[in-house]
């Protein structure tokens, strides 16, 4: 806490009056980033109108942030924290929303609740964590995809 709060230049009981230790500074950074990524997805989803062009684009994204933040152990252990608990519901939420939307115009399947969809896509699009290569990450998507055509 004292080496934070001499590059910081905030004053440890300044620092201490806020959080009582480092764990919480991480946790408070990480919940800033959790939602940082949950505005960035809710505003990629906001530049179309088409449901299906919308879904395309969140899961491209969503699983860019996955590739983009793999291999960090440190990711790991904050992922594991109580806040990702909303987070996550949030982000199932919106994108049942989004698969919701694009059955009823007929360009998703219907056979299959959109929160089970959802649930699938997030789980499929987590591998992009461990994918080599951003090409790999489209084709990872592209699949994805693919299990939500209608039937």
């Amino acid at each position: 806490m004292s080496q934070i709060a001499q590059a910081t230049g905030i004053g440890r009981a300044t620092l201490y009056k806020y959080f009582p230790d480092v764990e919480s500074i991480m946790m408070a950074w990480h919940e800033r980033q959790i939602a940082g990524h949950l505005d960035e997805l809710a505003a990629v989803r906001g530049r179309t109108d088409d449901p299906a062009a919308a879904l395309r684009a969140v899961l491209q994204q969503y699983a860019m942030i996955q590739h983009d933040h793999r291999g960090h152990e440190l990711a790991a252990t904050l992922h594991r924290g109580a806040h990702m608990v909303h987070a996550r519901k949030h982000l199932r939420e919106f994108l049942a929303g989004l698969i919701g939307e694009a059955a009823a115009a007929g360009q998703a399947r219907t056979d299959v609740a959109p929160g089970e969809l959802a649930d699938f896509c997030l789980h499929a699009l987590t591998a992009a964590a461990g994918l080599p290569s951003k090409a790999a990450v489209g084709r990872l998507v592209a699949v994805t995809l693919t299990g939500l055509r209608p039937g």
